[in-house]
């Protein structure tokens, strides 16, 4: 690690501007930034997911991993070029969304984000999660970004998907099914 913060405001940024970490600096609301603060986000609704979990729950081991790969992921596309991410992490997220879903009855509706306080906090990580993906993917058409990185963020919005659903379901809630109009 290069140095610390010991100031933490520069007025740097006065001028709608910030730095990367390769030094250079680009407008705050460039597609970069969208994708790092999107994913900045999806960081502290995982970490707000885990104060309500059980300390001793599984999951939430996994998701405290899941917050340094999000934090390597900012930094990674905080110098354009830069690979933190490995491929390795995808099949660990795919080994644990296949044992995540072992369980779970097969989809026979679409699901409304809620069921218990877990797992709503959850569908909105899910749905955070897919804005970081989409703005993942807005930035790749601008610059190189790691596709490893994409495909991150694919798989991890799958896997809160069905921890959502197992989180509903653990607490004794029920899943909320979507009905169409014609049912409601």
């Amino acid at each position: 690690m290069g140095h610390r913060l010991s100031k933490i405001y520069t007025r740097t940024g006065d001028d709608g501007t910030t730095g990367l970490g390769d030094g250079s600096r680009i407008d705050k609301d460039h597609a970069r930034m969208e994708a790092i603060g999107t994913i900045d986000e999806l960081n502290s609704q995982v970490g707000v997911l885990i104060t309500e979990m059980a300390a001793d729950d599984d999951c939430v081991a996994l998701l405290s991993r899941i917050q340094h790969d999000l934090f390597d992921l900012g930094g990674e596309l905080s110098i354009p070029g830069y690979t933190l991410v490995s491929a390795d992490r995808i099949g660990e997220l795919e080994a644990s969304l296949d044992a995540l879903n072992e369980d779970l009855p097969p989809l026979k509706n679409f699901i409304l984000p809620g069921g218990n306080r877990a797992a709503a906090h959850c569908h909105l990580a899910r749905a955070i999660c897919r804005r970081a993906e989409r703005g993942v993917v807005t930035l790749s058409r601008e610059d190189q970004v790691n596709d490893t990185s994409r495909q991150y963020l694919n798989r991890l919005s799958d896997l809160l998907f069905v921890m959502a659903r197992l989180l509903a379901r653990r607490a004794g809630g029920e899943e909320v099914l979507w009905l169409p109009a014609d049912q409601r």
